[in-house]
């Protein structure tokens, strides 16, 4: 048998006293609703009010972000310096042993995205950007032995002024491809060989297609040319292309294709070394011109760093090796192998996680070619990218590329020339 249902008793209706604490429980709940929100949107980044952002490389400000009320202008400018700088900016630092370095004589022009070849004592300096706006065509000569500049000659002007693929075989300098002017313009596929001995170019056949920043390198006397971006500047290519050559001369009339890379992309360090073809690093994406802009104005579009490494084998066959300790780009002229062991020093990795803008690398890494493992060696003078890199008498040295803004800010600003080197200890 069901149990029967009680009559409820009537309810009193309720005191003064009661109503009056219900009123203030209500009022101290919304006031912690309120002091909660404001806590934590005190926390979170923002970017200042109509400030430019400067995410571009040679510090071509990005679009700037939407206003801010004056009156929230202040507190927003303490956001930035507490959430992305002090805590954050410097959030890709590796820990590294400091490195004795000693600055020695200045290049004659600053350059970014330039390249350089050593040959013996000589550093053979090649192009690149003095501004954004304008851009070198001449070869300046470091000597290694007195440590002077000197020796400046013309390039060809047919030829890239930026994003060069280069190699030598310690005579002649093979050049390819590359981007031809300033600002974000169009790569040219003609290709070009200096004889250092005479300071005469010759050239040599065009590529099937032009690319920026490929991997390139003298491999069983062939030149090898692979990945880089294509004709827009951003997509990567994974074409690989490769031609007979001796002393300075083209065996063929033409380029043969060889096995795509597995990655695409430019700006990464390719090296010869056991008689093994090794890419190392790089990146996909990078700025491209800004459509309908008569100068062909730079404007930033996504990018993907990559620590990846890849062997090509006798089996002719793209292995994977053990990866960078962190992702890393411009670097294809940031190298040197000494004793076994490949020395990259400076470079781009990933991009800053809420600010976006590009964060510059101040480690040297060496990648010992014998036990196949990556350490931390030393840390820069300050981050920078497309270092120039040789290698002399025990002296690690390297010039030009672009430098950060400080200590605590590792985004890009100044494109210098100054030339440092360190005693290397391995």
């Amino acid at each position: 048998m069901a149990r029967p249902a009680t009559a409820a008793a009537p309810k009193a209706p309720p005191s003064k006293h009661l109503m009056a604490l219900a009123v203030v429980a209500i009022l101290g709940i919304v006031l912690v609703a309120d002091f909660l929100w404001a806590s934590s949107s005190s926390s979170s980044p923002s970017s200042p009010g109509g400030a430019a952002i400067w995410s571009s490389r040679l510090d071509l400000p990005a679009r700037p972000a939407a206003p801010v009320p004056s009156s929230a202008k202040k507190k927003t400018k303490e956001k930035v310096s507490i959430g992305s700088m002090d805590i954050n900016a410097t959030f890709a630092d590796l820990p590294a042993p400091e490195l004795e370095w000693e600055e020695m004589a200045e290049a004659p022009v600053p350059r970014l995205d330039g390249a350089a070849m050593q040959i013996k004592n000589l550093l053979y300096v090649f192009a690149g950007y003095g501004t954004i706006n304008h851009v070198h065509s001449h070869v300046d000569i470091y000597n290694f032995s007195d440590n002077t500049w000197g020796g400046r000659f013309d390039m060809p002007k047919e030829m890239a002024h930026s994003h060069l693929g280069m190699v030598t075989d310690g005579r002649y300098i093979y050049v390819v491809t590359g981007q031809y002017g300033p600002q974000c313009r169009g790569p040219t596929a003609r290709n070009f060989v200096l004889d250092t001995a005479t300071k005469e170019w010759h050239d040599l056949p065009p590529l099937p297609v032009p690319r920026y920043a490929p991997a390139t390198q003298l491999w069983r006397s062939r030149l090898h040319v692979m990945g880089g971006s294509k004709e827009d500047r951003h997509e990567p290519g994974l074409e690989h292309w490769s031609l007979a050559v001796k002393d300075g001369k083209a065996l063929e009339s033409e380029w043969r294709s060889e096995i795509p890379i597995p990655r695409g992309g430019p700006h990464r360090a390719c090296v010869v070394a056991n008689d093994k073809l090794l890419v190392i690093g790089g990146q996909e994406g990078d700025f491209m011109a800004k459509p309908g802009s008569p100068i062909f104005k730079c404007v930033r579009r996504s990018e993907v760093v990559y620590s990846n490494v890849y062997v090509l084998d006798d089996g002719m066959k793209w292995k994977e090796l053990p990866p960078m300790p962190k992702p890393d780009s411009h670097i294809e002229f940031a190298w040197v192998n000494v004793n076994n062991s490949l020395i990259i020093a400076g470079g781009t990795t990933e991009k800053h996680p809420i600010t976006k803008k590009m964060v510059l690398v101040g480690e040297v890494f060496r990648f010992n070619l014998n036990t196949l493992e990556w350490t931390v060696i030393g840390r820069l003078p300050f981050r920078i990218k497309t270092t120039l890199v040789g290698y002399w008498d025990g002296w690690l040295y390297f010039t030009s590329g672009q430098r950060d803004k400080g200590p605590k800010d590792p985004s890009p600003k100044k494109v210098v020339g100054c030339m440092w080197r360190t005693k290397l200890h391995l």
